[in-house]
């Protein structure tokens, strides 16, 4: 089995050993690098399974790092900085990052974090091939998938390939979102908690202790989803939590 493959991007050299050393220790080969160019070059060409970055780079800004990184790869992005202000979290979360931790942190809960993104399945070929796809671009040909979910309006989750759809064009989602996206549509009509999708999408107990990066990752799905059509599948349950509606009708289920 091919070893997984990480680029680190820290210009902290003893805390980027120090992460090296940990997902080493988790059968990563590991590309430790100190700037966001020599990170975008190791991107397009090593094509890692995972980044993990620091916001404060001697070239390039954080943000505009994972940004970048996100265009190119759909592999999972954990931000690990010491900016620990609310505005440097959710514009990570905004622009692709699956995760973020602020430094200080424990090793052992990133090493925790990373497993957990690991247990989720997936089907990279399929993900590549929908991100590469426009909103206005070819339509998906093909029958219908055994693993298709139809929440209504034209949207359909592919479970298996791990694609979505809106009126047979693909929709550009993270890994997380899909997740996200998929554990909401097979619960049709259950208004399920924040904590309780921090836990069972996330898929461990080493969590932010607040709820933005579940607020953040579906306003994100919200906008994706939004671009390709009007209607609103994922409703806010104000105080709770989210739920998904199947959509009846376009024009009944319109946002304002």
């Amino acid at each position: 089995m091919q070893p997984r493959t990480a680029v680190v991007v820290d210009d902290d050299g003893i805390m980027g050993s120090a992460i090296t050393h940990v997902l080493e220790r988790a059968h990563f080969k590991v590309h430790l690098v100190h700037s966001g160019l020599e990170a975008l070059e190791l991107v397009r060409t090593v094509k890692p399974d995972l980044v993990t970055l620091d916001l404060t780079l001697p070239d390039v800004d954080g943000i505009e790092l994972c940004r970048r990184v996100r265009k190119l790869t759909d592999c999972y992005v954990i931000v690990l900085t010491g900016r620990d202000d609310e505005l440097d979290r959710l514009l990570s979360l905004e622009v692709g990052a699956d995760d973020f931790m602020a430094k200080p942190f424990s090793l052992r809960e990133l090493q925790a974090r990373v497993a957990a993104m690991f247990r989720r399945p997936r089907s990279a070929a399929r993900i590549a091939a929908a991100a590469a796809t426009s909103a206005g671009g070819p339509r998906i040909p093909g029958p219908r998938s055994s693993g298709e979910i139809d929440g209504g309006s034209g949207l359909l989750i592919d479970r298996h390939a791990r694609v979505v759809t809106i009126d047979g064009r693909a929709v550009s989602l993270t890994r997380t979102e899909f997740d996200l996206l998929l554990h909401l549509a097979t619960r049709d009509g259950i208004v399920l908690p924040r904590e309780d999708l921090m836990r069972d999408v996330w898929d461990t107990d080493h969590v932010p202790g607040d709820t933005h990066l579940v607020d953040v990752h579906v306003a994100n799905l919200r906008r994706k989803l939004r671009a390709h059509a009007a209607t609103q599948w994922i409703h806010t349950v104000r105080g709770v939590g989210f739920r998904f509606d199947r959509a009846t009708d376009l024009r009944d289920r319109a946002t304002a």
